[in-house]
């Protein structure tokens, strides 16, 4: 029996071709799905999961490789799908609460604290007020603070602020102010790093030089390969680990007194610029992982 596995993607795209070749190099057929066709039918089986393509069985397991977004009832439902595999014993990897703590940058704040791993300070606050007396109480102490919206990614959104003056209406913002300290890592020399997590260890790493403050490849930085010192290998597991993902894309600054600091922790990252630079067979690992540690033996959906 031919053993089946799920890709969630808006589209093949690059990662998802090179997921479903090294799937098939384990012996799996990958099938693509969209969370956006997927239904509840409580009628059609004794779990109500109904997934394109996966009408009589549902996958071994679930890679998750995005998850489109939509209006906070759409985006709810999706995650409702992911949560609602889990609960029938389908391996979601990651799977829907490690998605929903990195994808809220507030959690992860939050949950990178309480594990003790090193990041800047941040407050989460619903009034322009209090964001501005934050943003002055920091000029006044010789740091700047940085703006950034509570869901968002490839550096879209970001403001570096220096008084309270600066503060946009947190309309911008659908009424949240993410403030977090900033963190110099050489003015004019602005870099950062991507320890990418698998398992539980570093694979791989690179640095981005960044053409401005915002140190992302989509905002133009330049990617070089980098050796994973112990020491960014073990943040980067931690900061993976405290957010309990399966995978993510760990991303570090240093600053000018060579200290390391977990800036955000991707629950469903891209690594394309990460593997035009690394000779690290990235989605073959992903999947070498997933196949190890969380294959099942698929469930009926007709049970």
């Amino acid at each position: 029996m031919t053993r089946r596995v799920a890709i969630v993607t808006d589209g093949p795209g690059w990662h998802g071709t090179r997921l479903k070749r090294a799937f098939r190099a384990q012996g799996f057929e990958a099938c693509y799905v969209r969370l956006s066709e997927c239904r509840l039918d409580l009628a059609a089986s004794w779990h109500g999961i109904v997934m394109p393509g996966f009408e009589r069985q549902l996958p071994e397991a679930v890679f998750v490789k995005s998850v489109p977004g939509g209006s906070l009832e759409q985006v709810v439902w999706r995650l409702d799908v992911l949560h609602a595999l889990r609960e029938v014993g389908v391996s979601v990897y990651n799977d829907a609460r490690a998605i929903e703590r990195t994808v809220d940058k507030a959690m992860t704040s939050f949950l990178l604290r309480r594990a003790g791993v090193p990041t800047p300070p941040t407050w989460v606050v619903e009034s322009r007020e209090q964001a501005r007396a934050l943003v002055d109480r920091e000029a006044a102490a010789g740091h700047r603070v940085v703006i950034k919206p509570l869901f968002g990614s490839r550096g879209a959104g970001l403001r570096r602020l220096q008084a309270g003056s600066d503060v946009p209406d947190l309309a911008e913002y659908r009424g949240v102010a993410y403030l977090q300290r900033y963190v110099d890592s050489g003015e004019g020399h602005w870099h950062d790093y991507r320890v990418f997590v698998i398992g539980g260890a570093a694979v791989a790493a690179m640095r981005r030089w960044g053409a401005s403050w915002v140190s992302n490849a989509a905002c133009g930085a330049r990617c070089e390969a980098v050796t994973l010192e112990p020491a960014l290998a073990r943040l980067g597991c931690a900061a993976a680990r405290a957010v309990e993902a399966d995978y993510a894309g760990v991303d570090i600054i240093v600053d000018r007194q060579g200290d390391p600091y977990v800036i955000e922790v991707n629950g469903l990252p891209a690594w394309r610029s990460l593997q035009s630079v690394t000779g690290v067979p990235i989605a073959r690992f992903l999947v070498d992982d997933l196949v190890s540690r969380r294959c099942g033996t698929g469930l009926e959906a007709t049970g």
